[in-house]
């Protein structure tokens, strides 16, 4: 098999499993079927990962590193603070857009240790890289100076353990509503007040 061949079945197989996964959740899905829909066979999948929850944490690894690509640009970018909050709310919601309340339950109520562990791991980086982000809009004036910043990464780990109530989950008809309900609610709750 020549590297370009290699190229495009391990395309194939993130790909495949990406689609698979956000629709149907890990737990459900088997390598079989990853292999199906990826038009490859088992022995390919064995020769790029060890198992399925080796190429989930594979994905959402590659899913991260593509966000917060994407999230730097945006702050990196010369437009007002505001504009980035808009901006980066998009982005979450493209992102969001297919994601399963089955992919959901999987990684947050049935968790995989590792994966669970991986996820963390990552969340805790993206957390970090906000948080210094909205620490200099403070600092310019952008954000309430009232605003503590140890309560942002506060409040935003205390959305992704909201994410994994039951009872909150059955208020939304689809794991992106309820996602960008916490990301609306966060955002704009910090916004600077304007004078009336």
């Amino acid at each position: 098999m020549n590297l370009n061949s290699q190229n495009t079945k391990y395309t194939s197989l993130v790909n495949a499993a990406e689609r698979l996964f956000w629709k149907f959740g890990i737990k459900r899905i088997t390598v079989d079927e990853i292999c199906h829909e990826a038009n490859i066979s088992k022995m390919t999948f064995y020769k790029y990962f060890d198992n399925k929850i080796e190429l989930a944490k594979h994905m959402l690894q590659i899913k991260m590193k593509q966000s917060m690509d994407k999230y730097r640009e945006i702050m990196d970018s010369d437009i007002p603070f505001s504009e980035k909050i808009e901006l980066s709310v998009q982005l979450k919601m493209e992102q969001t857009e297919n994601i399963s309340q089955e992919f959901l339950t999987d990684l947050y109520r049935n968790p995989y240790p590792e994966l669970l562990e991986l996820f963390d791991s990552l969340r805790k980086e993206l957390l970090l890289e906000i948080l210094k982000d909205f620490s200099r809009a403070q600092e310019s004036g952008e954000l309430r100076k009232d605003l503590k910043p140890e309560f942002i990464i506060y409040f935003m780990n205390h959305m992704f353990d909201m994410a994994k109530e039951k009872e909150l989950i059955s208020l939304y008809p689809d794991a992106q509503q309820l996602i960008m309900e916490l990301t609306n609610f966060f955002f704009y709750g910090i916004m600077p007040r304007t004078n009336a």
